[in-house]
């Protein structure tokens, strides 16, 4: 027989265990895209505790809908390497053209990184960066009903050692950063400095370049580089954010032997 208090009751202590458990991690990651997905799954396959806060109730980013709502993404060689070590199936249109299911791609991602010890949280938007000495050391987090809303409730704070930008195009949690501290970023103006239009082949190479620390503490990985170091975007190809999300863990999995 089945009760709705203890149904109710279960939701409610795991759920606040899991909060609780997260309240300190080493990585905390802005946006559950396919960036932010691939370097949850590497950092925790590497024994990393790491986080996702994904303002959507829905993870995945722009990558369920493929291209214009046509579920069906294009990796490029280089990016098939790692659908394939996920177990992600693909199909060749063309050389170096790759296709695969959107909803395929993005909920194995996703089930991978939870699989490899990720946490994710949903629904929750970043208002606010913790800052020690200049240096970004946590993230503020609230329910994105509230900040949708506009209803003024204070938000809670999850430290971590270090921070991915991977909020996509909005740079969510740059533009905080931008607009509260008084140091300069790790771009050439200092500044945001915007996405221009659409160029795949050159977007791809460089939103592997623009992967880096963008902060004291901060990474910016997918979507979010290109957007950050003024460079184009890419449109329904994702070999490079799948690469990028890879690359700012291996950074960061440096960044953090360095310390031990």
């Amino acid at each position: 027989m089945l009760n709705e208090i203890i149904i109710s009751q279960a939701i409610i202590e795991r759920y606040f265990k899991k909060l609780r458990d997260n309240l300190e991690v080493e990585v905390a990651i802005a946006g559950g895209g396919p960036a932010g997905l691939t370097a949850a799954y590497y950092l925790a396959k590497n024994k990393v505790k790491v986080a996702i806060y994904e303002k959507k109730l829905s993870i995945g980013g722009g990558m369920w809908g493929g291209g214009m709502m046509f579920n069906e993404i294009v990796v490029q060689k280089e990016g098939k390497r790692i659908l394939d070590e996920l177990g992600i199936r693909s199909t060749i249109y063309q050389e170096n053209y790759y296709t695969a299911d959107s909803i395929e791609a993005i909920s194995t991602l996703t089930s991978q990184a939870v699989k490899a010890g990720a946490t994710i949280f949903n629904c929750m938007s970043v208002e606010d960066v913790r800052l020690t000495e200049d240096k970004v050391t946590g993230l503020v987090i609230n329910w994105s009903p509230v900040e949708m809303s506009g209803l003024h409730v204070d938000p809670l704070t999850i430290g971590a050692k270090f921070v991915v930008e991977a909020t996509g195009h909005g740079l969510e949690v740059l533009k905080i950063i931008e607009k509260k501290t008084n140091k300069p970023l790790f771009t050439p103006t200092g500044k945001i400095m915007g996405e221009k239009s659409m160029n795949a082949e050159i977007a791809e190479a460089m939103t592997l370049e623009n992967t880096k620390e963008v902060y004291p503490n901060v990474f910016v990985a997918g979507m979010s580089a290109n957007a950050a170091f003024g460079s184009y975007r890419m449109g329904p190809i994702f070999g490079g954010m799948l690469l990028s999300g890879q690359k700012v863990a291996q950074l960061i999995l440096q960044r953090l032997r360095a310390f031990s």
